[in-house]
């Protein structure tokens, strides 16, 4: 009986699986008698498919399941739906690849079965292998469903392993174990990277391992017929699962809820993330470290709770033990919240930034000289000619400059010391790396900006990363294409980026807390995210650029923590335009709110609290920081009456703001510091310079208006 093509369809007769609590159905067996399967509820809306599964699309391979009545004749987990997969019905034969192993030994092709898409492995795992089932439950699920659809005998495999290659047949499978049972196939084939493998030392290997072997590490040899299908692709789950999904402490943890979405879907996402270069290199290497940092704790600890087990005494010894395994028991699992942080599609880029922000300087060249690098993919003498004359030789130097060339920005960037520049010349570059600037170096393009274009290819990776106390870029076009990092972050130092264009992705601009970004006749746009994020405690000055065609166009944090001050921020002549929401977003917490209502019960206890300390102190102490508000927000006011253009209410609206949120972080500060019995002398606002100077801007056919406050 030929098997027509697997299908993912869920059998309309069953009706919605969102509906379905624990449905246990038969399916019928390549023998021809029906078998038990049980399958889970409605994980579809709990798990999160994505908006690639969610749609109907044409399925490569999979499992769907048939309803009791099936009629015996009908395949293995053949689509009832008929009008569905019509197109199948007299369609015989495998609708897998196939593809041949590399090697000097000729092996028959095997299952092409590793390129499987995401939404495939997850529906297989959510529907048919593990469904709701415990940590502690999933080899008893899994050898289940390979009970119903796992041919037990029958089959070819090449039993691959990182030392040997060889063909072996299948004569029985045991599923509680997940392993088969195999005898070398005749003729005998074998790829290995030492002599020593022959006929004999293959068969005395087997007998060893009493002619049993781990699912995972067999490859299912090709066959047309499709009767083999259902067992490659088995097979392929089994072995995909415990390569990358499985942990060996995970059936130690506590099973809250179902292991599917503790641990399955997450780690299955980020795996295809990596795949797909949707996480920072940087991350991917810690990811990786702390994996095996934390399965070498827990070897560790499974020997040391192993003898403590056979120990009975109360020696010395056994305390020293116990001491030793709570240590090593703490730091598994402080490791196990890192990996589960970088699994955390939300959460990993929080993480990741952090991780991969610290990258060393160089400093100064051992020999004190500093180098000018020319980037140019082809270098013609009239082109030299000209950079001698505008760049290189622009006036008398009193000592010989080295020049060296370079093809590509990157590498021209990785060779720079401290006081180095960077000259790009006009032409088209691709980057497949991220522009880590850690020194103050100067970039520049030789001509207008849409002459030299630097586009990033990449999906994972911050395109420019700036850690240098004073870098300087100019006259460069940055295209970002399918990203998932920044086009350009400040994590510390200042950074000048003046006659730029930065056609962005997801964010713009970020700087961060302690950073200094000095942004001049640019232009930004394309961001999915805000255009320029500010974070609490930085400086940022904007001057004559076009923020356009963003979610947001300014997004500025505010945190009510005493540690960070409002930013310092300039935006003076900017055009913000066409963006999806608002101009510019204030983000603050929800507790300001709370603090605005009872500002002024605040401050009488602020004041009742106080401990005089001197004249100069009491006299700061009367100062009412509302009327303070009162006083600015009345000349905003008069300053938006003398123009009613939208372009002044704007910067008046964000002068206010950024005046009310900085009183009200003082208000909250001095009401800790008062509790502690500690009096702050010094409440004058401005002093403390919350913004420099927010004028002159134009705020266009934005989608939300020209400023909003988002509370969190």
């Amino acid at each position: 009986m030929g098997l027509r093509k697997p299908s993912f369809n869920w059998p309309k007769s069953l009706g919605p699986l969102s509906n379905q609590k624990r449905l246990r159905h038969s399916v019928t067996g390549l023998g021809g008698s029906p078998r038990k399967f049980e399958m889970a509820d409605g994980l579809l809306a709990a798990g999160g498919l994505g908006s690639q599964a969610m749609v109907p699309q044409p399925e490569r391979t999979g499992w769907a399941v048939e309803e009791s009545t099936a009629p015996l004749e009908k395949a293995l987990f053949q689509d009832e739906d008929s009008c569905s997969d019509c197109s199948n019905h007299d369609k015989r034969g495998t609708s897998l690849q196939s593809f041949v192993p590399e090697g000097k030994t000729h092996f028959p092709e095997i299952f092409q079965t590793s390129q499987l898409l995401f939404y495939e492995r997850f529906r297989a795992y959510q529907d048919y292998i593990l469904a709701d089932c415990k940590a502690s439950e999933v080899r008893e699920f899994t050898a289940e469903f390979l009970e119903k659809v796992l041919e037990p005998s029958g089959w070819r495999a090449v039993w691959h392993t990182n030392v040997f290659e060889v063909l072996v047949e299948v004569t029985d499978v045991d599923f509680a174990a997940l392993k088969a049972v195999v005898r070398l196939a005749n003729p005998y084939l074998c790829e290995s990277q030492v002599s020593t493998f022959t006929l004999d030392c293959m068969n005395e290997l087997l007998d060893l391992k009493e002619h049993r072997l781990p699912l995972q590490e067999l490859w299912v040899v090709f066959d047309d017929s499709g009767v083999f299908d259902q067992t490659a692709l088995a097979v392929e789950h089994v072995r995909f699962f415990y390569q990358n999904i499985w942990r060996s402490w995970d059936e130690e943890e506590e099973d809250e809820y179902d292991y599917f979405v503790r641990c399955v879907e997450p780690r299955l996402r980020l795996h295809y993330d990596i795949l797909e270069d949707r996480v920072p290199s940087g991350l991917i290497v810690d990811y990786r470290n702390l994996l095996s940092q934390c399965e070498d704790s827990y070897r560790k600890f499974l020997n040391l709770r192993s003898s403590l087990s056979n120990c009975n005494s109360d020696s010395e010894q056994e305390n020293i033990s116990m001491v030793e395994g709570l240590k090593l028991y703490s730091e598994m699992e402080q490791l196990k919240q890192k990996l589960k942080l970088i699994e955390n599609p939300l959460l990993r880029y929080v993480f990741g930034y952090q991780k991969n922000s610290n990258i060393q300087a160089k400093g100064i060249r051992p020999n004190g000289q500093k180098v000018t690098h020319v980037v140019s993919s082809t270098m013609m003498t009239g082109l030299l000619r000209s950079l001698l004359r505008d760049r290189l030789c622009q006036e008398p130097c009193k000592e010989e400059t080295e020049i060296q060339f370079h093809s590509d920005p990157l590498s021209a960037i990785n060779a720079c010391y401290e006081g180095d520049t960077v000259i790009v010349c006009p032409g088209h570059y691709m980057v497949h790396g991220t522009f880590a600037i850690a020194d103050s170096i100067e970039l520049e393009g030789y001509g207008l900006p849409d002459d030299i274009v630097i586009e990033k290819r990449g999906k994972g990776d911050t395109f420019v990363d700036c850690t240098g106390a004073d870098i300087k870029i100019s006259s460069i076009k940055f295209i970002q294409h399918d990203a998932v990092e920044g086009i350009l972050i400040i994590h510390r130092g200042k950074t000048t980026l003046e006659n730029c264009v930065l056609q962005c992705e997801t964010t713009g601009v970020t700087v961060r807390t302690s950073a200094e970004f000095l942004m001049k006749n640019s232009d930004l746009y394309g961001a999915k995210g805000a255009g320029i994020e500010i974070y609490p405690g930085s400086k940022c000055t904007l001057s004559d650029n076009g923020i356009h065609h963003c979610k947001e166009g300014i997004l500025i944090k505010d945190f009510l923590d005493e540690h960070y001050d409002i930013p310092k921020i300039s935006m003076v002549n900017n055009v913000i335009h066409n963006n999806e929401g608002y101009g510019v977003v204030l983000v603050k917490p929800t507790i300001f709110s709370d603090l605005q209502e009872n500002v002024q019960d605040e401050t009488e206890e602020n004041r009742a609290l106080k401990i005089p300390t001197s004249e100069e102190a009491d006299t700061a102490e009367r100062v009412d920081l509302e009327e303070l508000i009162q006083c600015t927000t009345g000349k905003m006011e008069l300053y938006a009456r003398s123009n009613l253009s939208e372009q002044v209410e704007g910067n008046c609206e964000i002068v206010n703001e950024l005046v009310a949120a900085s009183t009200q972080k003082g208000q909250m500060k001095k009401k800790r510091l008062s509790e502690l019995g500690i009096t702050q002398a010094d409440d004058n606002l401005m002093s403390q310079e919350m913004f420099v100077s927010i004028v002159g801007n134009q705020f266009k056919w934005n989608g939300k208006g020209s400023f909003g406050t988002f509370l969190f």
